[in-house]
Formats: C-alpha cells, structure tokens, sequence
C-alpha cells in the first residue's frame, strides 16, 4: 500500500490543479497531500487553476452544444452510464447482483417509515440526473447507488489491488484531513454530533461514525429512496451509536442551530447549482457549534473526455467548477479555509466555524 500511495501523492502533486471561479484562469495556493516511502501523507504545495474546459470556453460551449441535441444527448446519456458500469464490473464490483439485492429487499416498508411527505424539493432536484429520468427519485437511483460510489475510490487509485484497499485510500484521506483540521484549529472542541448533509445511502456517514464511534451521527438526504436503502442497511448493523436518519432539504434542515460539531458534505456539490451550493454551507453555518468544522470533498479536476460524459448526466457541472468555493465559505463567515488534495482525482475542503 505504501507504494500506491506514493503513486497517489506522486499523481496529484504533478496534476496538482482545482478548480477556481472566474472566467479567466487564476492561480492560488493549495496543500497537496503526497506520499512518502512510508505511507504518510506530507503536505506540499501546489498551483490552483479551473480547468479550462469549463465555463464559458469553447470545448465546454461546444460540450453544451452537444447535450443541447436531444439524440446525441441521450447517446452520450447511455455511454456514460456504461462506462460507470463497466469499470465497476472490470473492478469486480458486482454492480448488477447489488443492484438486484436491494431491490428485492424490504427496503419499501423502510420507505414509508423515512419519508417527509410533507417535504418540498428544490427545482433544480426534480430534474433528470446520473442517466435516470427521475433522478434520485427513484429506486434504480438508489440501488445502484453504492456500487457506484465503489467505483469513485477505484478510479481514483487504479492501482490499488482490490476496492477496499482503494476505499482505505481514499477514504482515510479523507477522514484524515477532517480530524487534522479539527484538532488543529477547533482547540478541545470534541466531536460529539456528526451531521452528513447529502448523505445518499449512508456510505460516507458510515465511514464518520466508525472513524468517531463515540459521536452521535447523522444522516440527511432529499431522496427518500437513498435514505431508505441507508436505514435498511442500519438496521442489520451493531453500532455503539446507531446512525439516525433525516428526511429533509440540506438547506433548510430544519435541525436546531448550534447543534453540531461537525458537517460533512461527501460528493454533494458537484450535483448542485451555485445557488445551492452557497444555501447550503449557509446552512452549515447555522447548525455548527462554535469551534465546529466543515469538510466537503468533491471532484478536483476531471479530463476533458470524463468532463463531457459526466455533464451529459451531472447539468450542474460547470456551475461547480466555476463556483469559488473557499471564497463563498469565507464570505458565509468561516475561518481557517483549508484545500487539500486528498487523492488525485478529489479535493476536501475544511473550515472553522468561528467562536
């Protein structure tokens, strides 16, 4: 593992590039998280650009000219969703077997007891997203969810040997920057209550709730499907401190202020618009506790052929790369905004939520 590792560190140090907002290309500073012989990570800086097919460019114009085309559209649908599923299935994640277990399971009575139907959805959350036509309204969504989620760790460490050596790559990374930063800057603020805001089915709040075992923690997604899938799965587990579960909007939660210790957003804000990006680490703001930490984690820079399958099913792309992020989590009031490359294909982003 040391040698993937240094790999890894190698990897997104040369790449070393996240992206930034405005229209033109701007570099800033960022701490890239490489590898030694030994397998701990050592900061290092890097340069931070956006990437120059996003935005108003004339690959990403053209990108859109393409989606815009309803038959090419819907060709370029269908690829992406097939190279999903081919790399998870060459990477022997058993995508369909998965796929199929959940959906003959009693994850339905698990439904109705999740569900808010009292709950509004955001426009832009009705749309078609990831290839399916009712987006993550839908059980296929959910189903499918945690094999692709596999997927994620094992492209962006090819060369671990198996998925779960990638996943302890890439997720303790992860992990890792979040209890660096909080102990760094949050004092002897202990982490005592977890919020997962887009929490999907339950795989990042896991991995939170295992790294923090004595913290309560809890899950929060619009899609009643994921949640269910999520609860499901609980239920089956030993847990010193069982996971709870929420049905509700990540920028309204409708959870009390000051009531957290930690937020995590886990590959929330690439599917999101501008606008609710910005709503919800405003809503972050209000749930954390003083001396509290953000972390979100999400896509760095992508290739210009991934960036054109992944727009045909993510519509949001572009705002998220295009979106300053650390700046929007400054101008909301936190301190101490700290990049770090945690792999070579995602960024975490943490704060401090001011005394």
């Amino acid at each position: 593992m040391a040698t993937i590792l240094a790999r890894a560190g190698a990897t997104a140090a040369a790449s070393g590039s996240l992206p930034m907002s405005t229209g033109r290309r701007r570099h800033n500073a960022v701490i890239v998280a490489a590898a030694t012989g030994t397998g701990q990570a050592v900061p290092q800086e890097g340069a931070l650009e956006r990437p120059a097919w996003s935005g108003e460019t004339p690959l990403s114009r053209l990108v859109g000219a393409l989606i815009a085309f309803k038959p090419l559209y819907a060709l370029m649908k269908l690829a992406s969703r097939e190279v999903i599923i081919r790399t998870a299935e060459k990477s022997n994640i058993p995508w369909r077997e998965m796929t199929k277990k959940v959906l003959e399971s009693d994850v339905y009575e698990v439904f109705e007891r999740i569900r808010d139907p009292s709950l509004v959805y955001p426009d832009y959350y009705l749309s078609p997203f990831h290839a399916y036509d009712e987006g993550n309204l839908s059980w296929l969504a959910a189903a499918e969810a945690e094999p692709a989620t596999m997927s994620i760790a094992k492209r962006a460490i090819p060369e671990a040997t198996s998925i779960e050596e990638a996943n302890q790559i890439v997720r303790g990374s992860w992990l890792n920057a979040i209890e660096e930063h909080h102990l760094k800057y949050s004092g002897n603020c202990e982490i005592n209550d977890i919020l997962d805001i887009g929490c999907s089915v339950g795989v990042s709040t896991r991995y939170l709730a295992e790294k923090f075992p004595s913290a309560q923690a809890v899950g929060l997604d619009l899609s009643p499907y994921f949640l269910a899938v999520a609860a499901q799965k609980e239920e089956k587990l030993s847990r010193q401190n069982p996971i709870r579960w929420v049905h509700a909007n990540g920028e309204a939660t409708g959870l009390p202020s000051d009531s957290f210790d930690l937020v995590s957003l886990a590959y929330v804000c690439h599917e999101c618009p501008a606008r609710a990006i910005t709503g919800l680490v405003k809503e972050a703001f209000r749930v954390l506790r003083p001396g509290g930490t953000i972390a979100l984690t999400d896509n760095s820079e992508l290739s210009p052929v991934l960036f054109t399958l992944m727009k045909s099913t993510e519509p949001f792309l572009d705002e998220y790369y295009m979106l300053d992020l650390e700046e929007t989590m400054r101008q909301v009031g936190f301190v101490n905004v700290c990049s770090i490359l945690t792999d070579p294909r995602h960024r975490t982003v943490t704060a401090t939520m001011p005394y």
